[in-house]
């Protein structure tokens, strides 16, 4: 079968989602025909994406939610504003998306959370050029279960990741729920495992002596180093995204700060005793993984959710600042989900079931 991959480019996630799921179904004899992109001002397809996908890729503008930075928590209001000031910009898109499904005749699009994808499926519901299946794929995906239980206070708090999710998704013909667990599936909707990516099941964890971390934006490197002023002797390897930085930045001999690589942070990660992040859903996955304790601490709403999920699992705790202390006093009574190793492994399995068995003899 030929698929094409619609990816949203903001963040690490969906690509690492993408690239796991291309290796999946080219195993099987499939083939990934093409990769759209939706980028910004603010993210741009990274380059290991580029160098690994081995598909063309198209980039198209895309409205992007976590621009604007209020001291370290994105600003949505400001997002939106941005976006709603460029519908020219995104009508040209929307274009961009029906031609090149047009020109590459997929059999399945497989779109992870991008929006300008969700969007040209409805606008574009009455073009035969378009009826093609579309698979939406994303953790997000998870909150349209009815299956999956929330307070009062949380529908209000994940109003807007819903949201997002129904318009990404509402022309889809499956929508497959990346889940720290299994659930019962409803509908559309079907419950699958993470998408972790092959290098991970190659790295066998150590128990470390060291907090293994990563900061979002380097807004949080004074809230670091001000608790390991007070806890010299605790070791910390942490990674960021600060532009221009050298490879390592030595803080001091405990204290040491790396530009992001894939395969380091991997190895870092898995020979730590805990690991410190702002939330992102794989690396998330990837700890508990590796049985690593977590402290998480989210910076917008969809890695609030991630850490509430996580925390069902018995991945980690929740806190608005690195308070690392409270870290290492909750490794003690670590208990993460048991079930959590084989279910990863299980993914293989269900997404080529759930992928390739789309009739594509019907309109979407």
């Amino acid at each position: 079968m030929r698929f094409l991959f619609t990816v949203q480019g903001e963040g690490r996630g969906h690509f690492t989602q993408a690239l796991s799921l291309s290796s999946i179904l080219r195993k099987h004899g499939h083939e990934v025909v093409a990769v759209l992109v939706g980028t910004s001002d603010s993210r741009q397809t990274p380059a290991f994406f580029k160098n690994k996908i081995n598909s063309p890729i198209i980039e198209y503008s895309s409205p992007n939610f976590t621009s604007f930075y209020n001291k370290r928590r994105p600003s949505i209001l400001l997002s939106i504003i941005r976006n709603a000031a460029r519908p020219l910009v995104f009508r040209k898109s929307l274009h961009i998306v029906r031609d090149c499904i047009n020109e590459y005749r997929p059999d399945v699009v497989v779109n992870f959370y991008e929006m300008v994808t969700g969007m040209a499926y409805q606008i574009f519901k009455f073009d035969k050029r378009l009826g093609i299946h579309m698979v939406c794929i994303a953790h997000q995906y998870v909150l349209l279960n009815p299956n999956y239980k929330t307070s009062a206070e949380q529908d209000v708090k994940y109003y807007l990741i819903r949201m997002l999710s129904r318009i990404t998704s509402r022309r889809a013909s499956k929508i497959l729920a990346l889940s720290f667990r299994d659930l019962s599936n409803s509908g559309r909707i079907v419950t699958v495992p993470p998408l972790l990516r092959r290098e991970v099941f190659e790295i066998e964890p150590t128990e470390g002596d060291y907090i293994h971390g990563y900061m979002l934006n380097t807004g949080y490197l004074e809230e670091v180093e001000s608790w390991h002023c007070k806890h010299p002797e605790v070791q910390l390897r942490f990674f960021w995204d600060k532009k221009d930085a050298d490879e390592a930045t030595k803080i001091n001999d405990n204290f040491v700060l790396y530009t992001l690589n894939d395969e380091k942070f991997l190895k870092s990660m898995a020979g730590s005793m805990a690991y410190a992040t702002t939330s992102g859903f794989e690396s998330v996955c990837e700890a508990l993984y590796y049985r690593k304790p977590i402290l998480m601490i989210p910076v917008h709403v969809e890695q609030e959710f991630n850490a509430y999920d996580a925390g069902l699992s018995g991945a980690g705790i929740t806190g608005k600042k690195f308070s690392l202390g409270s870290l290492l006093k909750f490794i003690p009574d670590y208990n993460p989900d048991e079930n959590f190793r084989d279910w990863v492994h299980s993914a293989e399995d269900i997404f080529i079931k759930e992928l390739c068995g789309i009739t594509t003899n019907k309109k979407n």
